[in-house]
């Protein structure tokens, strides 16, 4: 039997080389994002995490399946081969993986060498001897280096294997496993790498707490404090609340000073909607309706700011003691209607009164 040697598989293709480099890529990203999510609790990171590898390995399936259905439709050649020699990658209790050097030689094709390495069971182990066993295989015609030993073949290529002989084919060995040398490895290694730090850029001001204004994009809501200190004015700005606090000598009862402190918080904070405002003497206090939610909320900007001091006035007529008064006015817009109550307190007795949101009074009553 003639027997001619068969050129080795090219491997490492730029194609294999663009895959492992995406792939490390996507294997990068996905664990960066999903760890940086558990870490800052954000939600959107975990997900794209968990959906990024998820996607990426239904694209790769899709685009694959054309070759693979390919590769399927092409029926197997069955052949007759002898073990060149053979050793056991590592110990098994059950199924050893061995690696096998054989020499094919099919029926209507040149004869061929090439490595493999399949599992075998520990018992039969002793029944594959190199040089003194022929064995029936299976190949892809196209690949031959994707050779399988058939551990069970029909009647007809038991008798054959038997029965036959086959030479040895010189020259080197196709490999089904062939290392992707070190610049695969240095392409996937950056690949991880890179996506690693697309993450970090992408989701900067989650991860680390800060907003980029130079992209372009809408300013992500409040979720940290923020502390701005202006002509004595001290403003405090989080995702649920904001406070003004005024410096020694000065009064929210002052002209213009509760239109001022509203004026220069929403500034801080953006055109917000608010559940409930508090004033007092010195300090502003605004709840704020959460953000993305549709719920019940006014303008804090609307309230009525002329009337305040008259409304703290005519609140505290009811109390004997004119010095030592404390006040406060609550602003309730959870109803859809604005609603305005002052309370003023001083020498153990409390004056009361509620108004509309035009600083219409509605009830009053002094205890």
């Amino acid at each position: 039997m003639t027997s001619t040697a068969v050129a080795p598989p090219t491997h490492s293709t730029p194609a294999d080389l663009a895959l492992g480099f995406l792939t490390g890529g996507v294997i990068g990203a996905s664990l960066t994002a999903f760890i940086g999510g558990c870490v800052v609790g954000r939600v959107p990171l975990i997900l794209t995490g968990l959906v990024l590898p998820a996607v990426y390995g239904l694209l790769l399936f899709l685009v694959t399946l054309p070759r693979r259905a390919r590769e399927a439709a092409v029926a197997p050649r069955t052949a007759l081969a002898v073990i060149e020699s053979l050793e056991a990658v590592r110990d098994e209790t059950s199924d050893v993986p061995v690696r096998f050097d054989l020499s094919v030689a099919p029926d209507d094709a040149p004869a061929f060498r090439v490595e493999i390495r399949q599992d075998v069971n520990l018992v039969e182990l002793a029944d594959y001897r190199p040089r003194g066993v022929v064995v029936v295989v299976e190949y892809p015609p196209d690949r031959p280096w994707k050779t399988r030993i058939v551990k069970r073949p029909t009647p007809e290529w038991e008798e054959r294997a038997a029965a036959g002989r086959v030479d040895s084919v010189p020259g080197p060995a196709m490999k089904s496993e062939t290392p992707e040398g070190c610049f695969g490895g240095v392409l996937t290694l950056l690949g991880l790498l890179l996506g690693a730090a697309a993450v970090l850029l992408l989701f900067r001001a989650d991860l680390f707490g800060f907003q980029g204004n130079d992209s372009g994009a809408p300013e992500p809501s409040v979720s940290s404090s923020s502390t701005t200190t202006v002509t004595s004015s001290t403003i405090t700005v989080t995702s649920a609340t904001g406070t003004v606090a005024l410096g020694p000598g000065q009064s929210m009862l002052d002209e213009g000073a509760l239109r001022d402190a509203v004026a220069s918080l929403t500034q801080t904070a953006g055109k917000r909607q608010a559940l409930t405002v508090v004033v007092q003497d010195r300090l502003l206090t605004v709840a704020f309706s959460p953000t993305g939610v549709k719920s019940a909320g006014f303008d804090p900007r609307s309230l009525p700011y002329d009337r305040v001091p008259r409304l703290v006035e005519e609140a505290g007529t009811t109390l004997a003691v004119q010095s030592s008064r404390s006040w406060q006015l609550t602003a309730d817009g959870v109803t859809g209607s604005i609603m305005l109550r002052v309370v003023v307190t001083g020498g153990g007795s409390t004056g009361t009164l509620t108004a509309d949101g035009r600083g219409n009074v509605l009830w009053k009553k002094g205890s």
